[in-house]
């Protein structure tokens, strides 16, 4: 099987190239593309250095499976090109997400989405796969009736620029291309992406839509506060639930420890809780804090901590590839 990687030199990009060796999932052919200024430098992936070729090269490659973090621009033009050739396109851009012909998956929460005629899969926000992943099992059990979030997001969501921003102004270094409107070092920005015209900004957009649609849950109410913040990787989460049904504590950890891909972290007295600090490097996503909201019925607070480029990204997008070749969903 050939696989295609577009993005292969991003913060995401190079995770992917980590994961598949991690994972184990060896192409008989693995193409890299990136930028025109990377063209004919290398990679290292699987005991083997793999040179930077153009996207056109890849497309006349027709590689059976294309892993895409290259921005959605790029995947508007590009992902429709090799769908058409027969390729399967896993994206980790925002470009197919509400599309309701795309699935938007997260393998844990529903992978069946992911039909025989799809040629392109949508990978999720990170925010959005950390939170959906811990609330999945509750909804099940319980209902959602309301969501309220709070995201600290770290500043790797923001790819090379964020850390490289934050990289200059702890070291008093001149920021010629800032991701941020304003300093990050020493600061919090309640800022993740543009403004729409209703004062919510895309990132938040993103957590409304993505989360409604995976949980198939349209008319669930959700509102959300993002926040970008000095740490250089992991995003944590402050998650209000609302249920429509009565829960007991016992009954939601006993659900969460049993679901795959989390682990519950939840001793506070003795100060054992999820950090990102901890969760570095690590698939899982981290639940603790948890506890009930006694100003409403059925209320329930939770902790969500996840390493945003592992699970967030490039796990998710591996989980899903496997789950292809292990269904016999992909052209072998």
């Amino acid at each position: 099987m050939k696989i295609a990687l577009i993005g292969a030199t991003g913060l995401v990009g190079q995770k992917l190239l980590q994961l598949l060796e991690e994972q184990n999932l060896r192409a008989e052919q693995l193409i890299v593309v990136a930028s025109e200024q990377s063209l004919g430098k290398t990679l290292y992936c699987c005991g083997t250095q793999h040179s930077i070729v153009s996207l056109r090269e890849a497309l006349e490659a027709r590689p059976e499976l294309v892993l895409m973090s290259a921005g959605a621009m790029l995947s508007r033009e590009v992902a429709p090109q090799f769908a058409a050739q027969g390729s399967l396109v896993i994206d980790n851009s925002s470009a197919w997400r509400r599309d309701e012909a795309v699935p938007l998956v997260i393998p844990e929460v529903n992978a069946a989405a992911i039909k025989a005629n799809h040629r392109i899969i949508a990978n999720p926000n990170c925010s959005t796969i950390q939170m959906v992943m811990a609330l999945a099992p509750l909804h099940l059990a319980f209902g959602i009736r309301r969501l309220v979030i709070s995201t600290y997001q770290s500043v790797s969501g923001s790819g090379l620029k964020g850390l490289q921003q934050l990289e200059d102004e702890q070291n008093k270094n001149t920021v010629n291309e800032p991701a941020y409107p304003h300093p990050i070092f020493k600061n919090v920005i309640p800022q993740g992406g543009d403004f729409n015209a209703y004062g919510d900004t895309s990132e938040e957009e993103k957590l409304l839509f993505e989360t409604r649609k995976i949980l198939d849950a349209p008319e669930m109410a959700i509102t959300s506060t993002v926040v970008r913040v000095p740490v250089t990787g992991g995003h944590s989460m402050s998650v209000n639930v609302e249920f429509e049904q009565d829960f007991s504590l016992e009954m939601v950890r006993q659900l969460l420890e049993q679901s795959p891909g989390i682990v519950v972290q939840d001793d506070p007295r003795n100060s054992i809780y999820p950090m990102p600090l901890f969760a570095a490097e690590k698939d899982a996503v981290f639940v603790g804090r948890i506890r009930r909201d006694s100003s409403i019925v059925s209320g329930l607070n939770l902790w969500i901590v996840s390493d945003n480029l592992r699970k967030g990204a490039a796990t998710n997008a591996v989980q899903i590839a496997k789950y292809l070749i292990d269904n016999k969903l992909v052209r072998l």
